[in-house]
């Protein structure tokens, strides 16, 4: 039986309704809050349709919450099947939740995704997610401090846009497959305290990078630029290199007086995928784990 949630439970947040790096401020929150299940919930935000499944641990109080972002066309319950990451990530205490994303204006595919920056207009999906995280901290008791992102392909765009945009909510993200949009790097911030992990595909031919030589012709900026920029920002300094699995390269960025990190990994012979361990020699999800427990 649906429970519908009360709006006790409904929070407003105060955000940019410009696009990328806008001023003008409003009161937005979720409405229609419904539990259709055990592990999901409905709502409605800014008249567009939403959902999320949820694995919670045995106690969420205090705890770590992570966000989970789809590619575009995809869906929480498809990630999900796809990843797993629920699976350890509950074992170590985190709450894990799959969020839907929305059919953007102007898209003649009327495909789930995220508004990344890609386009000038979009849902508002900053906002949202926003909107969401505090929803779940507040209702689950959930560690305000510790609470993050993780995308794939289009939802690892999003992180990129989270971490320019929201990183007073999301202290980490994580990129599997993604990269930084022309519209949000061109109004990047000076200074960030957010951490950031990339995972890259040397062959994927989505990410603009400098080492095959796809950034010189690209709209969107090299990822090596990218995450030299994440590191700067947070007043971080190389740190170390070392090969992960089947000679993928991790290059890790910290600061003795900093707790924020910035990694990037490098997928030896990677495509635009989520890596596999059979394949790759790592298991994804346990380095994602890593990060975030580096960040306590």
């Amino acid at each position: 039986m649906k429970k519908r949630i009360g709006l006790g439970f409904l929070f407003c947040l105060f955000f940019s309704l410009c696009g990328c790096g806008g001023k003008e401020k409003q009161a937005i929150s979720l409405e229609n809050i419904v539990r259709e299940s055990d592990t999901k919930i409905s709502c409605t935000f800014d008249g567009i349709e939403r959902y999320f499944i949820f694995d919670l641990p045995e106690k969420t109080e205090g705890e770590p919450l992570v966000l989970m972002l789809h590619g575009y066309g995809g869906s929480p319950e498809g990630f999900r099947a796809t990843v797993h990451f629920e699976e350890q990530a509950n074992a170590m205490g985190y709450g894990v939740v799959y969020v839907a994303g929305a059919t953007n204006p102007g898209d003649a595919t009327s495909s789930n995704g995220w508004h990344s920056g890609i386009s000038s207009t979009g849902n508002r999906d900053v906002e949202f997610l926003v909107s969401l995280a505090e929803y779940l901290q507040e209702e689950y008791t959930f560690d305000k401090e510790r609470t993050y992102a993780v995308g794939f392909s289009n939802g690892a765009f999003m992180t990129h846009r989270l971490a320019m945009e929201a990183g007073d909510t999301f202290s980490a993200v994580v990129s599997v497959a993604g990269m930084m949009p022309a519209r949000v790097w061109e109004t990047r911030n000076r200074g960030n305290n957010v951490s950031v992990l990339q995972i890259s595909g040397e062959k994927d031919a989505v990410v603009p990078k400098h080492s095959d030589g796809s950034a010189k012709t690209a709209i969107n900026p090299a990822i090596e630029d990218v995450m030299e920029y994440w590191a700067n920002s947070n007043g971080l300094e190389f740190s170390e290199t070392y090969e992960v699995g089947k000679q993928s390269v991790l290059k890790k960025y910290g600061g003795r007086k900093r707790k924020e990190q910035v990694w990037h990994l490098f997928v030896k012979g990677g495509y635009h995928s989520w890596p596999d361990e059979e394949s790759d020699g790592f298991d994804t999800n346990a380095l994602i784990l890593d990060f975030f427990e580096e960040l306590k």
